[in-house]
């Protein structure tokens, strides 16, 4: 065979070769592409992350080893330019709150009777209210500057969200420019949702592995996508019920609504001013009534007080404000069999007998697990295995056993509590004033150390993306992690993990991303993830305001004088964090936890305030304000507010019918100072 023989057959073998290379790059992009798109936009992957790894490393070998073929849609081009690792975090300029919940028309009347009694009223009849349906959809805060729109984010934790603001772009109620008499600045908030109609529409779309649970989900899955033509292609709307913060004033929600409308943010058509506590149970009444041809979901009425001015003085108390409340709708309810009881530990130990229900659809979503919530109720109810039972379902609240429909007269046996925990058998205890039992092992029984764990990752504490309750089982079945610290060392199990079922290169770079981003945490959320009983929210928040800083809180905790001094702490939360710190155990996982977390401190902003850091004490009746809204307005001051007088205290504010705090005061030679004085010192 002559040399040019050989030549051209070389180039035959060559091109060949470069076109086995071309076709399989070619696959591997289309492959990896509609994987991309399984994964970051419907959430729905259909292969495991090792199998996805495995298909982008061949394509990484094959485009360096032949750099020549690389395609114009290669994977490496296309990935970063629609595919995100997560969504960038958003700072909003005022908190985001949340809504208590109302179940009943005895529940409205108290918020109303609180509201009354906060600002020192005479009656009901001194209100205006705006009731709007409660939009079942997700949170947004748009800003504003200069009639400008410059960001979206979502609610998050209320204080930092994800950037949405190039997938709103094409909400039609949402306007990039304000127009006519906008503010400077603005935080103007409100829904995104699905209707009804749009919603069956998207659905029938997919199949049906890809279809989503319902509208909500549907707008969550549709607004949080990576690739922004995912969302812009999806019927999103947006109803405005909210503001934030803001360069001017408006002296009612109302006037505020018919700005947005002039802005062409059209707020709820549905809204309604109500005046009294009848009006309002007539309103709900009548939204419960048609809301079934209502196209949009909603579960249940916001109920607000229309003046800003009041809703300023009401304030807030923990994560929710004084001057609002949502009314849920009637519970929904189902009848069905017990076919079994079990017991589940929770992370303080409470064991709660749980029911195992022949499947039932209720509301849409079908139970199989029902709360019986503790042994008293099972013998009150008398309820057995086998029972017909009605079961209800209000709004988010898990499911539980109401009461017993039908006996099944073959069983005679009680459900008995257990001697032993049914998980470590330690011995169980039940507390006086209790209902609940208890396992007694605190700090060795695996399901209270699950528990922690789950407490400490969850969204109102470090808020960590991507580590459910089942992986959290997994790893510390596998001793990956035996407590709260372990979870930042998880990378040393790297090579371990992404070999799991269910895990992979992907999924374990995303969990590591997200435990580094949650890092940086407020103290009072710390305090809070640390899952002391009785220390929720808005006791974690009164102790972070009152000790400021995490050692200060440490080196306090076993001062009861000090503790039983802090108004708003009851002693059950005191004996709570007495017990808490006695354990060497917690003060070492805290040692352990300061050197992984940044733990951020809240700053005094009214430095120049008469009262800031100043400790007051009041007693006796006071005319202009109740004494509660004297003390709330005293913290915003940056004023700490105790319980009873001592030499700490740098005034005693008295009222009328002052008892013997002043005989007190005056002994240890205390500044007392009667309302009017107060007043004029707060600058009110």
């Amino acid at each position: 065979m002559t040399k040019r023989h050989l030549q051209k057959k070389l180039e035959i073998f060559l091109m060949d070769k470069e076109k086995k290379i071309i076709k399989r790059l070619e696959k591997l992009a289309k492959l990896i592409q509609k994987h991309n798109f399984n994964y970051h936009t419907l959430d729905k992957p259909k292969i495991t992350d090792q199998e996805f790894d495995k298909l982008v490393k061949e394509n990484d070998n094959l485009e360096k080893k032949y750099p020549s073929l690389v395609l114009k849609n290669s994977p490496n081009k296309n990935y970063g330019s629609k595919i995100k690792d997560n969504f960038k975090k958003i700072k909003h300029d005022s908190q985001m709150y949340s809504l208590a919940n109302a179940f009943d028309n005895n529940d409205i009347k108290e918020f109303i009777k609180r509201s009354v009694k906060f600002l020192n009223l005479n009656n009901e009849h001194d209100f205006e209210y705006i009731c709007e349906p409660k939009i079942d959809g997700l949170s947004l805060n748009l800003v504003y500057k200069n009639g400008k729109l410059i960001s979206a984010g979502t609610r998050g934790d209320g204080f930092i969200g994800e950037d949405v603001t190039q997938n709103i772009l094409n909400i039609k109620n949402i306007p990039s420019n304000l127009k006519n008499d906008f503010p400077d600045f603005i935080e103007i908030r409100g829904e995104v949702f699905l209707n009804k109609s749009d919603f069956e529409k998207l659905n029938s779309k997919l199949n049906n592995k890809s279809k989503f649970a319902n509208p909500r989900n549907a707008a969550a899955g549709s607004l949080r996508q990576l690739d922004t033509s995912i969302s812009h292609s999806r019927p999103l709307k947006f109803i405005p019920h909210g503001i934030g913060k803001c360069s001017s004033k408006f002296d009612k929600i109302e006037n505020y609504y018919d700005q947005l409308k002039n802005w062409n943010i059209t707020p709820n058509n549905l809204s309604k001013k109500c005046n009294s506590i009848e009006e309002i149970i007539k309103f709900y009444d009548q939204i419960d009534h048609k809301r079934s041809g209502i196209d949009y979901d909603i579960d249940g009425l916001v109920v607000k007080i229309n003046s800003f001015k009041l809703q300023e003085r009401l304030g807030y108390v923990g994560k929710n404000p004084r001057w609002a409340v949502a009314i849920k709708f009637s519970a929904e309810k189902a009848n069905t069999i017990i076919k079994s009881v079990d017991y589940q530990v929770g992370r303080t130990g409470a064991i709660t007998p749980v029911a195992r229900l022949q499947p039932v659809n209720l509301g849409g979503v079908v139970i199989s697990n029902a709360s019986l919530h503790n042994f008293d109720e099972i013998n009150k109810k008398n309820i057995n295995v086998k029972d017909l039972v009605e079961i209800e379902r209000a709004g988010d609240v898990i499911p539980y056993v109401t009461k017993l429909v039908k006996k099944n007269s073959k069983l005679n046996t009680k459900i008995k509590p257990p001697e032993n925990c049914p998980v470590c058998k330690s011995n169980v205890l039940k507390e006086k004033d209790e209902a609940i039992l208890r396992c007694t092992n605190t700090y060795d029984c695996s399901s209270q150390k699950i528990g922690r764990i789950i407490h400490f990752v969850s969204k109102k504490s470090l808020n960590i993306d991507g580590f459910g309750e089942k992986q959290i089982k997994q790893l510390f079945n596998l001793k990956f992690i035996n407590k709260v610290e372990d979870i930042f060392n998880l990378e040393k199990f790297k090579s371990k993990i992404i070999e799991l079922d269910g895990w992979g290169e992907l999924s374990f770079t995303n969990l590591i991303n997200s435990i580094k981003n949650s890092k940086k945490i407020p103290l009072d959320k710390f305090i809070y993830s640390l899952g002391i009983r009785f220390i929720g929210e808005v006791n974690a928040e009164i102790l972070a305001n009152e000790f400021k800083k995490l050692d200060v809180f440490i080196s306090s905790s076993n001062n009861i004088s000090m503790l039983e001094n802090i108004d708003g702490l009851g002693p059950k939360a005191i004996s709570s964090i007495i017990e808490f710190f006695s354990k060497e155990t917690n003060k070492e996982t805290i040692k352990n936890l300061k050197n992984h977390l940044s733990i951020t401190y809240i700053k005094n902003e009214v430095l120049d305030n008469f009262f800031s850091n100043k400790h007051l004490v009041f007693t006796g009746t006071l005319s202009e304000l109740s004494r509660d809204e004297a003390k709330y307005l005293a913290k915003t001051k940056g004023a700490k507010i105790l319980s009873s007088i001592s030499k700490k205290t740098d005034f005693l504010i008295a009222g009328e019918k002052a008892g013997s705090k002043i005989n007190k005061a005056t002994q240890l030679g205390i500044k007392i100072l009667n309302e009017n004085e107060f007043l004029k010192k707060i600058n009110l």
